[in-house]
């Protein structure tokens, strides 16, 4: 079987340099709008018998862009495609993974039904945000990490020495340690606080960050209110006033980019798993990262060395 690449309108631009990486061509697809909005997908070639990735990330906005996805699988399934994968660099609605109060949804679980139910047997994507969102699927997920980019770069830049990396709560903290392993760095996590669904406090620092240089790494960016109060917690307790930010999504909705400018801020790094229209941050690709999941995975590999 061949490895047939296809993206919808979330991020072309990391599709086709996925497909370069791995020395194949993007597969041609129509993903538009009928006149009252609805989406319109038809393939513009075969997929029979042959492996179809579909690169989508459920960035905003979501719903078109997860509609967009479940509607190329629904068509790679029904053109005979020989397995159909999901390759989704930004996992959008995972945030609801459980019921924190009564009458919710758990909106990371019917994510991953409709996946199943449209015919994707599996899925990759990078850095989600509730890891326990693998046991949602009845299929394989590969769960690929943004952690090996960022200590690439924080060595290439000479970053490392005086540093301190800082998880920004308990949900992130098994891959700020997984950083702080790699790189031979000490480890602190932030005590947060949740008054709401959009709402956080850091009440107290845990680790040693006075004199050093807090490297904040988080999976998303939303508003940023989480890193600003972050950033002003690791100062009042000694730590150093140049903070790098490291996170996978930049989601950047509301004052994201006020709060990103917080003076005490010296760089902040992103991935492209959700395309950037504006500058001022650095960018790292995945592209190669995504590439070798693919690779692996067409060929039977493991993919475990990847994360």
């Amino acid at each position: 079987m061949e490895i047939r690449i296809f993206s919808g309108n979330a991020h072309p631009d990391l599709a086709r340099r996925v497909a370069e990486a791995l020395g194949v061509p993007l597969g041609k697809a129509l993903v538009d709008r009928f006149p009252d909005g609805e989406v319109r997908v038809r393939l513009l070639e075969s997929v029979r018998g042959e492996d179809a990735y579909l690169i989508q990330s459920t960035s905003p906005p979501v719903n078109d862009h997860l509609m967009e996805l479940l509607l190329l699988a629904d068509a790679a399934r029904r053109s005979s495609a020989g397995r159909i994968n999901a390759v989704i660099p930004y996992f959008g609605y995972a945030r609801q993974d459980k019921q924190t109060e009564g009458r919710e949804p758990i909106s990371a679980k019917l994510v991953a039904s409709l996946l199943e139910r449209v015919g994707v047997e599996r899925v990759i994507a990078i850095d989600l945000h509730a890891p326990q969102i693998q046991g949602f699927f009845d299929i394989p997920v590969d769960h690929l990490s943004a952690v090996r980019l960022f200590a690439r770069y924080l060595q290439e830049r000479g970053l490392v020495e005086g540093s301190v990396v800082v998880s920004p709560d308990a949900g992130r903290a098994e891959e700020a340690r997984r950083l702080a392993e790699r790189l031979g760095l000490p480890f602190a996590m932030l005590a947060k606080r949740r008054h709401g669904p959009l709402e956080t406090s850091v009440t107290y620092v845990i680790g040693e960050v006075a004199g050093l240089r807090p490297l904040i790494v988080d999976d998303i960016v939303s508003t940023g209110g989480t890193i600003r109060r972050g950033v002003e917690a690791l100062l009042q307790a000694g730590a150093r006033p140049e903070a790098i930010v490291l996170a996978t999504h930049p989601v950047l909705v509301g004052p994201a980019r006020e709060n990103l400018a917080h003076p005490a801020i010296r760089e902040v790094v992103f991935t492209d798993t959700i395309p950037l229209r504006d500058g001022g941050y650095t960018v790292l690709s995945t592209a190669e990262l995504l590439a070798q999941a693919i690779r692996h995975v067409h060929t039977n590999q493991s993919v475990s060395a990847l994360i």
